[in-house]
């Protein structure tokens, strides 16, 4: 972090005692993976007897600041006891906030949703990704493979998988910076429709389309998918429906469905959680700060609404250990990149994208978070929009 350097921090092994009165600014985790420097001590007692949310909190607001290991730190916080009333409490707002945000959700909050994440800036992101801007995970072949190979062995698998041949149409729903509908047309020669609500993300794609001079095969949708009209041969949605909500669930597999052609073929592919694993403060967190509107749904909740819908699945492949390294590439580039990225935001943006991706690596390496990728194709019998 930036101003840890300007902290007076013994570099020899001392832990600070974390009970009620430590007599330190900073803690050293006794296996001198991370320190932890607060303003003083009192600071740095409430910080050790805080509950994660109130924790993560202080982090992005600078209140404290980790030397070493951001994961080591993360894990230090999630395995410490927690006071049970602030644990409670966190974890029935979360609940309510998700409630709320996804039963009144229309297109006008969907699009400020979006773009609270996505239109920060898109030099910043160009600091965090790969060269083609992909923000959903890679796919690693073997774990020193780099982030820009791994993605493009992610695009190449995804247009094998979905069986994409010369003149098809395809669909990207959620199509981010172009990257897909991109290579889908260069590489396999479709015609490719990009569908986004973010405006930064929209005027990149569009630019990189013409740049490439494929305005005849791509085109770039700033808009709902909801709005969509006409019928594809394949549809990809990468990372995009954990946007929808539950509750708008078999709405969204219903219109996946009336825009297949008849036996057309649908890529889903986002982040679910397993079935022990609820809403808590690290869920608040993620809604206030990071994914408004944003809620995580379980497989079952996945495969019953998109059966319901007509959609029948194919193919089922569990990508989480793949987002896992995915992350943990896109921490240690906001690192290296870290005073270009708060020039180009600010500090809590930056801090802020630190922790939620460091501990979205961890979620997934410990199996708190999984990523489904579905194969469906449509069953006309069952045709509702």
């Amino acid at each position: 972090m930036t101003e840890i350097d300007k902290q007076k921090v013994p570099n020899r092994m001392f832990v600070c005692d974390p009970g009620p009165f430590p007599k330190a600014n900073f803690y050293v985790d006794p296996q001198n993976h991370f320190t932890l420097v607060a303003t003083d001590p009192p600071a740095l007692k409430k910080l050790l007897t805080s509950d994660i949310f109130s924790v993560a909190t202080a982090f992005i607001n600078g209140e404290f600041t980790v030397r070493g290991d951001i994961f080591s730190a993360i894990r230090f916080f999630r395995t410490r006891h927690h006071p049970s009333f602030s644990q409670w409490w966190f974890t029935l707002a979360a609940k309510l906030h998700a409630a709320a945000a996804n039963q009144f959700a229309g297109k006008r909050s969907a699009r400020h949703n979006i773009q609270f994440h996505y239109d920060r800036s898109n030099e910043f992101y160009g600091q965090v990704l790969d060269s083609r801007m992909i923000y959903s995970a890679a796919y690693y072949k073997h774990p020193d493979e780099s982030l820009e190979d791994a993605q493009v062995e992610k695009l190449e698998r995804i247009c094998r998988d979905l069986e994409l041949r010369p003149r098809q149409r395809f669909l990207d729903i959620g199509c981010g910076w172009g990257a897909l509908v991109l290579f889908a047309a260069e590489t396999f020669r479709v015609n490719a429709v990009g569908c986004t609500l973010s405006h930064n993300q929209f005027e990149y794609a569009r630019n990189l389309v013409r740049e490439k001079g494929l305005e005849s095969r791509v085109t770039i949708l700033e808009g709902d998918y909801r709005d969509l009209r006409g019928r594809f041969d394949k549809i990809a949605s990468i990372g995009m429906f954990e946007h929808v909500g539950l509750s708008h669930l078999g709405e969204y597999f219903r219109k996946m469905n009336a825009l297949l052609e008849d036996d057309g073929r649908l890529l889903n592919c986002g982040i679910v959680r397993p079935e022990n694993v609820s809403d808590d403060p690290e869920t608040l967190f993620i809604q206030t700060s990071v994914f408004p509107g944003g809620q995580l749904v379980h497989l079952a909740d996945v495969f019953r609404e998109a059966e319901k819908a007509g959609l029948h699945v194919l193919a089922m492949e569990d990508l989480r250990k793949h987002y896992a390294m995915t992350c943990r590439a896109w921490v240690a580039r906001l690192q290296a990149n870290a005073q270009s990225c708060v020039n180009l935001v600010d500090e809590v943006t930056y801090r802020t994208w630190v922790l939620y991706l460091a501990g979205s690596a961890l979620s997934f390496e410990d199996g708190h978070l999984d990523l489904a990728q579905l194969t469906l194709n449509s069953q006309k019998q069952s045709r509702l929009v």
